[in-house]
């Protein structure tokens, strides 16, 4: 695999595929980096602890710490 990045001064851009590549499909993306992560930053807002409040019924809670206390105690164990 060959990943480069260039800001290109025109809009011809040559490129030169390694001999490897030559006959086979290849794939070719064009897209500015600084617009890529401005949507990745817009489009997943940060969460707060206090947003998943609820999530969880009661009965689930009490099962999963129950869970957990069990997983910790096996980490006590002699093996």
């Amino acid at each position: 695999m060959v990943r480069t990045s260039i800001t290109p001064k025109q809009t011809d851009i040559h490129l030169s595929v390694p001999m490897n590549y030559v006959g086979r499909k290849i794939e070719v993306l064009i897209y500015p980096v600084d617009e890529l992560t401005d949507e990745l930053t817009n489009e997943l807002p940060k969460k707060k602890p206090s947003d998943f409040a609820g999530t969880l019924s009661k009965e689930e809670g009490e099962k999963f710490q129950e869970y957990l206390k069990q997983a910790r105690n096996e980490w006590e164990r002699n093996f």
